[in-house]
């Protein structure tokens, strides 16, 4: 939700333009993703694809009356203000027109919109008209039920994976005891030696090839301790050869972070579309492209094989100045989908990903947090002199 702003009143429409035109101030005003959006729905039982929205928006006709409710209780709309949406909706849907007036319902019955997302619906708890509470409690009820169900399946996983894997660890420990010298089972060694026997003293021979023995052994074991050694020396970051830097072309690539061994991904099950930084080994999710744009700017071009295609993009027009890097659809007029990818360092050392018209200038995309670690966060981030964690090579994808 945008802080400060009220919700946009679908009351102030007269035709069905204006009506999605309330509508997409809607979604900017909540704040939220297309991703964020289908998310909300789900948790509260509604069904909300992103492209069923992105669709809805771009229309110049209402949307059906499941899809609207849907989607501005998604937004964090109240029962009441959702009630107005959906009342503006059928007098145009019917009349083609929406007059004001013929349609206000008491001052009992509206809920205000200006909650904050994620906060519970006040109207559903306190005493309204029967009509208002059972929206609220049929709205609530919706999202605390799909809430708890989805807690209990996570946690009842958790519980159930940790007791088999304990089970099976204490199995494996009773179906192979450990087996101490002269236990029951085990041939207890070959022993001819009379203890009423004088020991006869060792021979010239004898001690001649005792030490023959010891010396070949130690001298194995330093051939071996040596080799592994330089095995490991060669297969450290310092001793490796880095991978050779590609300057960004149209086509598939991987988004290598220079200096590390991590590039450009989604985390696999989230809806937020989210870009962090893993291994390259394993960074398959989505499939990037570069795609070159008039006035030397460039797309990056997302496929995932959940969400279909999409843009790397800033949210919210880069106003906020650490707002992550995320995929979502194309062409969502409050982001930046537009960059420019600098070459940084004579001779070039890598290329920084520069947002085109970020309201927050002067920033790049930057790996936020430990810059070494798995998982961090890419973001936008003021530009530095030495572009640390801020350096890119687009290695071409291979196989695609």
């Amino acid at each position: 939700m945008t802080t400060g702003r009220t919700a946009p009143d679908p009351r102030e429409a007269r035709n069905p333009a204006e009506f999605i035109a309330r509508l997409q101030a809607l979604r900017t005003w909540s704040g939220l993703t297309y991703r964020e959006l289908a998310a909300r729905a789900d948790a509260r039982g509604d069904v909300l694809p992103r492209s069923t929205v992105a669709n809805m928006l771009a229309r110049t006709t209402v949307p059906r009356e499941e899809l609207l409710a849907a989607f501005v209780r998604a937004c964090g709309v109240g029962p009441g203000a959702a009630q107005e949406w959906e009342a503006v909706r059928k007098e145009l849907a019917t009349r083609g027109a929406y007059e004001p007036g013929r349609y206000e319902p008491g001052a009992d019955e509206r809920v205000a919109g200006e909650r904050p997302a994620g906060e519970p619906d006040r109207a559903a708890q306190a005493p309204a008209t029967a009509g208002a509470v059972a929206v609220g409690a049929a709205g609530t009820g919706a999202g605390t039920g799909a809430a708890v169900a989805e807690t209990a399946e996570t946690a009842g996983a958790g519980t159930e994976a940790a007791v088999a894997e304990t089970a099976e660890t204490a199995g494996a420990a009773e179906e192979a005891p450990p087996v101490w010298p002269g236990a029951e089972g085990e041939e207890p060694p070959a022993d001819t030696h009379d203890p009423g026997t004088p020991e006869a003293p060792a021979g010239p021979r004898s001690r001649l090839h005792r030490a023959l023995v010891a010396v070949t052994g130690v001298a194995g074991l330093v051939v071996a301790t040596l080799s592994v050694v330089a095995f490991l020396r060669e297969d450290t970051p310092a001793h490796r050869t880095p991978p050779a830097l590609t300057a960004p072309a149209e086509g598939p690539v991987h988004i290598r972070v220079i200096g590390s061994d991590l590039c450009l991904n989604e985390r696999r099950g989230s809806r937020s579309g989210q870009i962090h930084q893993r291994a390259c080994a394993g960074a398959d999710l989505p499939a990037y492209e570069l795609k070159k744009l008039p006035g030397d700017h460039w797309r990056i071009v997302s496929r995932h094989p959940d969400f279909g295609p999409g843009c790397s993009g800033i949210p919210s027009g880069g106003r906020i100045p650490d707002a992550a890097l995320e995929d979502s659809e194309c062409g969502d007029p409050s982001r930046v989908e537009r960059f420019t990818l600098e070459p940084h360092g004579t001779p070039v050392t890598g290329y920084r990903i520069v947002p085109a018209g970020s309201a927050t200038p002067g920033t790049c995309v930057t790996v936020v947090g430990d810059r070494t670690a798995e998982w961090s966060r890419l973001a936008q981030a003021p530009c530095t002199p030495d572009a640390r964690g801020q350096l890119f090579s687009f290695d071409r994808r291979e196989g695609a």
